[in-house]
C-alpha cells in the first residue's frame, strides 16, 4: 500500500505540473469530477486507467517507478570533497545548477555555449562524484532530494555568497516578480524558534514547487533565487555607541 500512494503522489505532482486539473481527467477517462478524486484518495485505478493518466501528465509509470525508487538513496546534501570539485570548474558548476534545475541536455546546449559532446562530458563528471545519474539517452536522474540545499559556508555557499553582493543586491527589487524585506526585531529565543521553523517551511514549499513543475516547458519556467537569511546582529556602526557595561562587582572579604 505504500509503494501504491508513494506512485499516487508522484502521478498527482505530474498533473500539477502541466496543470492539468481532476476535471480534465475526468473528461479523458470518461468519468465525473468527484470520481476521479476519490480515485486518487482511495485507490481503484485499473492499470489502463492509470497509464491512461500517466500519458496525459506527460510521465510513464515506470519513470514514476523510477522517481519513487531514486528518492531512497538521494542526499540533501553534498560532502565537502564533492562541493569542492564542482567548484573547480565554472562550466561544471554550471550543469550542476542546470540538472538541479531540471533542464535537458539539449535545452542545456541550446541555452549556453556548449556543445552536446561537452555537456554530456561534464554530466558524466557529475555522475562520477554520485551528483546525479545519466541514463540511456542522455536522461538526467538527479542523486539529491527536492529539498537539497548547498553546505552551509561551504565552498558554493561562499561563493554565491560572495557574487550575490555585487549581483543579487543590484537590483531595486520593485519590479512584480521581486521582493526584499528588511525588519528589525528584539525577540525572545522563543519566538525566534518559531520564525526559524516557518522560514524553513517557506523554503521547503518552493523547493515543492520546484519540483512540481520541473516537467514544463523551459520557456514557461524561469530561473529564480530565493534567499533566506537571519540572525542575532547589530550594525557595528550602533555597536561602537553603546555604552560600555558596568564591571560586575567584587565581593570583599
Amino acid at each position: 500500500m505504500a509503494e501504491t500512494a508513494t506512485l499516487m503522489d508522484a502521478l498527482k505532482r505530474a498533473l500539477r505540473a502541466r496543470r492539468i486539473s481532476y476535471l480534465k481527467v475526468g473528461e479523458a477517462l470518461a468519468l465525473s469530477e468527484a470520481s476521479i478524486k476519490r480515485l486518487f484518495s482511495r485507490g481503484g485505478f485499473t492499470l489502463e486507467r492509470f497509464e491512461l493518466v500517466c500519458s496525459l501528465a506527460g510521465t510513464t509509470m515506470v519513470e514514476l517507478v523510477r522517481q519513487s525508487a531514486g528518492g531512497k538513496d538521494a542526499v540533501s546534501q553534498l560532502t565537502m570533497e564533492q562541493e569542492r570539485t564542482i567548484m573547480s570548474d565554472r562550466k561544471l558548476l554550471l550543469v550542476a545548477v542546470c540538472a538541479l534545475n531540471h533542464l535537458t541536455v539539449q535545452e542545456i546546449s541550446g541555452a549556453y555555449a556548449l556543445t552536446k559532446a561537452e555537456c554530456v562530458t561534464l554530466l558524466l563528471r557529475l555522475d562520477s562524484i554520485h551528483f546525479l545519474e545519466l541514463l540511456p539517452e542522455n536522461r538526467i536522474r538527479l542523486l539529491v532530494t527536492h529539498t537539497f540545499t548547498w553546505l552551509p559556508n561551504g565552498p558554493i555557499q561562499q561563493y554565491f555568497k560572495a557574487r550575490a553582493q555585487n549581483e543579487f543586491f543590484r537590483a531595486r527589487f520593485d519590479q512584480k516578480d521581486e521582493i526584499m524585506l528588511l525588519s528589525n526585531a528584539m525577540l525572545s529565543p522563543g519566538s525566534l524558534a518559531i520564525l526559524l521553523q516557518r522560514l524553513r517551511r517557506l523554503a521547503n514549499e518552493f523547493a515543492e514547487l520546484h519540483e512540481d513543475e520541473k516537467h514544463l516547458p523551459l520557456g514557461e519556467r524561469r530561473s529564480s533565487t530565493l534567499l533566506l537569511a537571519m540572525r542575532p546582529w547589530e550594525l557595528d556602526e550602533f555597536k561602537e555607541l553603546r555604552r560600555p557595561r558596568p564591571a560586575p562587582a567584587t565581593s570583599k572579604v
